[in-house]
């Protein structure tokens, strides 16, 4: 904001304010402690239309009452219209000084008082203009909330972005896209979880504070648990905890919810992010990616009635079945490295120096590949694909292909460019999960920090007979980006994580 733009903010701030004192000084509470709204805006537009199909002349007789804000006005000597808003919509209102109208006192508060931003009830019978839209024939209209603060102006809105996120509520009122992403972010989420019911699954909660994180290669937050004495983690994932439950017999769980990685931030990360994951006995990975096709799909098909998805200028089709590939295949098309000719980490970096390509250096070769694979591959992932056969390095809670023991059945779900989801025949052998949580805790301490800790919990849990296992997580995040046309998954955060201001680059 400009030094010039600024003052005017504060004299219209200074001006409100006046406004308030005004009010207050005639006897006008500026925000009262109730409000009595007998109809929403789309409720009273179609309680118009319905009259007008009946051949109703006029509008109909009920007394009606609308709540919103005020966003638009125009006055016009003795008759004033103005537009309110609600979270249904918007409606127009015509305010006249007459018999059939307002009194004097109450036009003047309108005109000299009222401001846009104002929250107000409004009461009178309904009707439609000469033009055609719907209208509210004002006879009585009070104040709800005084808004001190004007909003930006209407052509030109809030145009910078990190503003944007940081005043998310102004956001929300004045740009109505913003609000369309999170009623169908809200919408999707419904519907998954219909679906999930549907399919026998049971919703559950499991535990944010951890003794020991788990479930994903990921850094965690830290905290500490005073009463107790005793260091936590907000959690990375949900999984440990959900199989858990699989052991205990709950054959069908998901759940849907906040995981949290210290990582950094981009497009595609928030450190605070929304997952569903869901664990199914008796199933493998392949049942998994039936339950992702079918659950894209119908989300798709109820939310916005189509499974044709139109995504960052490509046109996406979810119509099961999707493709399956071997991840050795993908890294091979895209960059000519056959990474079963290199079984180690310095014979893939050699192929790797050779092609010319440029990938960070790792200290496995699992991770490595993973490298390649995120670099080189994963951008042409457009239409859905499932990625398969991953090394056992990077997945450590995955049970091993009986023909390739250096791999596991574990796949990634990719849409339009963006990894949607992971998947396992998850590992039930407790002596298998041991000697991993053992390697694991080998790479630690050559320096991965991200590398699994061991939960002793989890394998005494294994040791009491998990029986085969398919699990799933996908971010619910990537999925409303997905099917709401967004690149960043700031768009689809209501309030996501920025720097503080004034903080050091």
């Amino acid at each position: 904001m400009s030094e010039e733009q600024s003052q005017d903010s504060s004299d219209l701030f200074e001006q409100r304010r006046l406004k308030l004192e005004r009010l207050r000084e005639k006897g006008i509470d500026p925000y009262p402690l109730r409000a009595e709204c007998t109809h929403s805006t789309a409720e009273a537009i179609r309680m118009l239309e319905e009259w007008k199909e009946k051949g109703g002349e006029d509008g109909p007789p009920e007394v009606v009452k609308l709540c919103g804000r005020m966003m638009s006005v125009r006055v016009m000597g003795k008759a004033s219209f103005a537009h309110i808003a609600d979270g249904s919509g918007r409606f127009q209102t015509y305010v006249r000084l007459a018999d059939e109208g307002v009194d004097a006192e109450t036009y003047e508060l309108f005109k000299r008082d009222l401001d846009i931003g104002d929250i107000i009830q409004v009461e009178g019978t309904l009707f439609f203009t000469r033009t055609g839209e719907p209208s509210l024939r004002v006879t009585k209209l009070t104040l709800l909330a005084k808004s001190l603060r004007p909003l930006p102006e209407k052509w030109h809105g809030l145009k910078d972005v990190e503003t944007r996120y940081r005043q998310r509520y102004v956001d929300l009122i004045v740009n109505e896209d913003a609000r369309r992403v999170f009623v169908t972010r809200s919408h999707i989420v419904a519907a998954l979880r219909r679906f999930m019911d549907s399919r026998g699954f049971i919703e559950v909660e499991t535990p944010v504070l951890q003794p020991i994180y788990g479930g994903a290669m990921a850094r965690p937050f830290t905290t500490y648990y005073h009463a107790l004495d005793q260091e936590v983690f907000l959690r990375i994932a949900d999984e440990l905890y959900l199989k858990r439950l699989i052991v205990g017999g709950l054959d069908r769980v998901y759940e849907i919810c906040k995981d949290f990685r210290n990582e950094g931030v981009s497009s595609h990360h928030n450190p605070e992010f929304t997952q569903l994951e869901v664990y199914q006995a008796y199933a493998d990975y392949h049942d998994m990616m039936s339950l992702a096709e079918d659950a894209f799909s119908h989300v798709a098909e109820v939310v916005l009635g189509t499974v044709r998805v139109s995504y960052q200028g490509h046109e996406l089709d979810l119509t099961p079945p999707w493709r399956r590939l071997p991840m050795r295949d993908g890294i091979l098309e895209e960059t000519g490295i056959d990474i079963y000719q290199a079984p180690t980490v310095e014979l893939l970096r050699q192929r790797v120096e050779d092609q010319g390509l440029d990938v960070d250096p790792q200290p496995t070769r699992g991770s490595l590949v993973d490298e390649i694979f995120s670099e080189y591959v994963e951008p042409k992932l457009i239409q859905p694909t499932f990625i398969t056969d991953f090394p056992l390095e990077i997945s450590p809670l995955a049970k091993k292909k009986p023909d390739n023991p250096d791999l596991v059945e574990r796949f990634e779900l990719f849409i339009g460019g963006l990894e949607l989801g992971n998947a396992f025949s998850e590992l039930n052998d407790p002596v298998d999960q041991r000697e991993r949580f053992m390697e694991q805790g080998r790479q630690r301490e050559a320096g991965d920090d991200e590398a699994h800790p061991m939960d002793e919990d989890y394998v005494r849990a294994l040791e009491f007979g998990m029986p085969p296992t398919g699990g799933m997580g996908w971010g619910i995040d990537r999925m409303v980006m997905l099917f709401t046309d967004q690149s960043s998954i700031r768009e689809v955060i209501l309030f996501p994580h920025l720097r503080t201001k004034g903080a050091p680059s």
